[in-house]
């Protein structure tokens, strides 16, 4: 996509004239009738004779390029990663203990995410939430990797899945001075879910009014959704999710294990273990994000590759009147150049 201010779009529409206006000058240059001694003169002079439109040719076209820079043109091009921070919101209900998934579900997912860590810029702020029945903050966004590894590796498992107070989490920790209460959603199974500790909890912040924007507008922050069950509790998922969508923040969500069926976990017992994909396609819709299913070891840690490298471009308007102008120098300057090498002379 590329496009220009209409604002002098006009003198776009001049800039033909001025070839035709060179050839007319030449043209009215009186020609003389001159004599010489040798036919190897004229074909010297007529071997060079092309040299002499050289310069005017490159000024022109350097004159185009500052019209075009000066008409602010603008064009959708890749750039690297501008976010700012990612939340890390990992499903840490009991179904994550078993081993369909080598060697389990949740040691799988705690090595990805770590080589995840390992993949992504040094300067990315990185936070991590856990959820099952509750959910909670493990690691608030930071730098120090060292510390997000160590709350990776410290991970709790608890009963319930309860996906929609992760995601709701997340845009707290995004959105501090928006003051985002799991609390004060209106659902009764809220109460399944809290933001911190007791003993971390923040101040209550009031509520700050925001105007929806576009989904995946938000180019500060991402959140990397890892779930291998459905909800059974808490803030409803696609409630959860229009929150994220109508912050711009896209959700990456990853479905993790066995998609249909049973799968009994290493004490026997039997859970039933289907994921509901079309809940979490849905939530990564909504959000202008990517579902991804990791039915194995191997292809979980090629998601989050693929993440860690997909999510550090983004393809953004660009204002190129820098680029066009820069470009437009240097061919005026090799016009100048080669007129007073070829004719001793500028102009």
């Amino acid at each position: 996509m590329f496009f220009l201010w209409p604002d002098v779009l006009w003198v776009l529409m001049l800039l033909p004239l001025l070839p035709a206006a060179y050839v007319w000058l030449l043209r009215r240059r009186s020609t003389a009738a001159l004599r010489f001694s040798s036919l190897s003169v004229v074909r010297g002079a007529v071997g060079h004779a092309w040299r002499r439109h050289v310069p005017p040719a490159l000024f022109l076209l350097a004159l185009i390029g500052l019209v075009v820079a000066a008409a602010r043109p603008v064009a959708r091009v890749p750039l690297p990663w501008m976010r700012s921070s990612v939340m890390l919101a990992i499903d840490v209900s009991l179904s994550m203990r078993v081993s369909d998934v080598k060697p389990t579900r949740i040691a799988a997912a705690q090595e990805a995410a770590k080589s995840f860590l390992r993949e992504l810029p040094k300067n990315i702020e990185v936070g991590l939430v856990t959820f099952a029945g509750s959910g909670q903050v493990a690691q608030r966004m930071t730098l120090d990797r060292e510390a997000l590894v160590a709350s990776i590796d410290g991970i709790q498992m608890q009963m319930g899945t309860a996906i929609g107070n992760g995601i709701v989490l997340c845009l707290a920790e995004l959105f501090p001075e928006q003051g985002i209460e799991l609390d004060d959603l209106d659902t009764p199974s809220t109460r399944y879910g809290r933001s911190l500790d007791k003993k971390d909890k923040k101040e209550k912040l009031p509520v700050k009014e925001f105007t929806p924007v576009a989904p995946g507008s938000y180019d500060s922050a991402a959140i990397i959704l890892l779930s291998d069950g459905r909800r059974t509790t808490g803030v409803d998922t696609l409630e959860a999710a229009k929150m994220a969508a109508d912050r711009g923040v896209r959700i990456y969500v990853i479905g993790l294990g066995t998609v249909d069926g049973d799968v009994p976990t290493s004490d026997g017992l039997a859970i039933y273990m289907q994921l509901d994909e079309p809940t979490l396609r849905e939530v990564a819709r909504m959000t202008a994000g990517e579902y991804h299913h990791a039915g194995t070891a191997e292809s979980l840690h090629s998601v989050y590759r693929n993440l860690g490298t997909r999510v550090q471009v983004l393809t953004r308007e660009t204002e190129l009147s820098g680029v066009v102008t820069l470009i437009a120098a240097v061919i005026a300057i090799a016009a100048g150049v080669l007129s007073f090498v070829w004719f001793g002379r500028v102009g």
